[in-house]
């Protein structure tokens, strides 16, 4: 293992895994057209994929909180923006593009709304009275997550939900013989803009200093008049807005949500931040692009495994690096 990690270092780190996996999915599956087409539709499912983890790994780094309630802000984002995008209807299907587009806004913009209200609240009412508890943290996080499905059962009822996409976001691309869905497109750039703001946020601005010096040293930071607490709402929020945020995206991917959705993707949502490593960013973006790529390789290759190649992929890291490829330095 010592061997294989100096080796990946001298080649540039474990940041180049993914061209790995894509270099050698490439020489397995032999037709570049379908090559390609995987390839970009794994590269669009861990972007969307890391929008849901990301928040999780940004309340973990910063705030030390094991939210199991995350879930909770994907499933509501997915069915607000359905509710916003199936009452605008007319601009989806009209012929314009700023219409579509506009109306894609409004969506992703309510559900982002609604993920840093329901954040604040979340973590003023549930999360504050257990900081520094681990096991109480779960233990009310979970509880927090069966009320919040019963709320989507009552709210949109229990029958899968149909999410219409943009007209300008439907068809693919041809690139050659590869085709190249337009909505795993835009999925990819949104998610890439939002890992830049994320970066740029917490290693180039003055809030980010002063949110990683309250992580550090919480008292010195209070000593200095800075209000942590409001900083670390702040950071729950904009995890919770994120959450809901890559629940509306997910929804427009899969075209057709239930209550259990968030459930359902929370497993996936865990096994890319414990692959990338707890409360990193940057781990997490790999973590979240490996797992898109491990899920469509391995689905065309050999399909019986499907189900099971995100947590082969895991133990395979986890044996290999138990804190993960790229965890937060503290």
């Amino acid at each position: 293992m010592t061997g294989l990690s100096e080796l990946i270092s001298r080649a540039g780190g474990v940041f180049l895994l993914p061209v790995a996996m894509a270099i050698v999915a490439f020489i397995l599956i032999g037709a570049p057209s379908s090559w390609l087409t995987l390839t970009v539709a794994g590269l669009s499912m861990g972007m969307m994929i890391f929008l849901m983890a990301s928040g999780l790994s940004l309340v973990f780094g910063l705030m030390d909180v094991l939210n199991f309630g995350h879930s909770a802000f994907i499933s509501f984002g997915a069915f607000v923006a359905a509710s916003v995008l199936a009452a605008l209807g007319g601009w989806l299907g009209a012929d314009s593009v700023m219409l579509n587009l506009l109306a894609l806004t409004c969506a992703l913009a309510a559900a982002i709304a609604f993920g840093l209200a329901g954040g604040w609240f979340f973590e003023r009412v549930i999360v504050k009275p257990v900081y520094s508890d681990h096991l109480r943290q779960i233990l009310i996080t979970m509880g927090a997550l069966i009320v919040a499905e019963q709320i989507i059962l009552a709210s949109w009822g229990g029958a899968p939900l149909n999410v219409p996409r943009p007209a300008f976001l439907e068809g693919s691309l041809l690139i050659g013989d590869a085709s190249v869905d337009l909505y795993r497109l835009f999925a990819f750039g949104l998610g890439a803009l939002v890992y830049i703001g994320l970066h740029l946020l917490l290693n180039r601005t003055r809030i980010g200093l002063l949110i990683r010096a309250g992580v550090e040293n919480r008292e010195m930071v209070e000593a200095l008049g800075f209000k942590v607490d409001r900083l670390f709402i702040g950071v729950f929020m904009v995890g919770s807005a994120l959450a809901a945020l890559g629940g509306a995206m997910w929804a427009g991917y899969e075209t057709l949500i239930t209550p259990s959705l968030g459930a359902e993707l929370m497993v996936v949502v865990f096994i890319v931040v414990i692959i990338g490593g707890l409360g990193s960013i940057q781990g997490t973006l790999l973590g979240a692009i490996m797992v898109g790529l491990a899920d469509n390789y391995v689905g065309f290759l050999a399909p019986k495994l499907a189900l099971a190649s995100t947590m082969i992929l895991m133990m395979l890291i986890l044996l290999w690096r138990p804190s993960g490829l790229a965890p937060a330095v503290k």
